[in-house]
């Protein structure tokens, strides 16, 4: 497994670029929400410790990580963010329902990268089991929720240089 040894949330903030006046959105699936909450926490706290205002941080709900897509089409089409995190849990069951979402929700967050200028996240777990999905939402593996707020910080960052 990728993740193994590796903590999902270690980060120092001293070499992050400096999130002054940055607006971030956060668009978080209700579906496995002990999981996705875990997830949106861990990004929010980052964001939070990295120097971003509250105020600065705009969350929407989702029913489920299909649904992703759509809301992070939603915030970017405002152009007023200056990155969108997509946050989801999918668990592979016996049936190939799994394979759909997570091929499309891939896709459309792809979608989204290449049509607008705000970049989009993808904190979308997709793990064999519950216990996986644990481990990488604030488990023994850290929380991914972390990585990609980092990650928004440094893209949010690029997005300005180019700009």
């Amino acid at each position: 497994m990728a993740t193994a040894g590796v903590d999902l949330s270690a980060f120092n903030k001293e070499e992050l670029p400096d999130t002054s006046g940055m607006r971030f959105g956060i668009v978080v699936a209700e579906w496995n929400e002990k999981i996705t909450e875990a997830l949106y926490q861990g990004a929010f706290d980052t964001f939070i410790a990295t120097g971003t205002p509250e105020r600065q941080i705009t969350r929407i709900n989702v029913p489920g990580t299909f649904e992703l897509v759509y809301g992070a089409k939603q915030l970017c089409e405002k152009d007023i963010f200056d990155a969108v995190i997509v946050i989801g849990n999918v668990i592979q069951g016996e049936t190939r329902h799994f394979d759909f979402v997570c091929e499309g929700v891939t896709q459309g967050v792809v979608d989204l990268n290449v049509r607008y200028d705000t970049p989009v996240i993808f904190c979308v777990l997709t793990d064999n089991n519950i216990e996986q999905s644990r481990a990488r939402s604030g488990g023994k593996h850290g929380n991914k929720g972390v990585e990609c707020a980092v990650a928004a910080v440094k893209m949010a960052a690029l997005r300005r240089v180019v700009h």
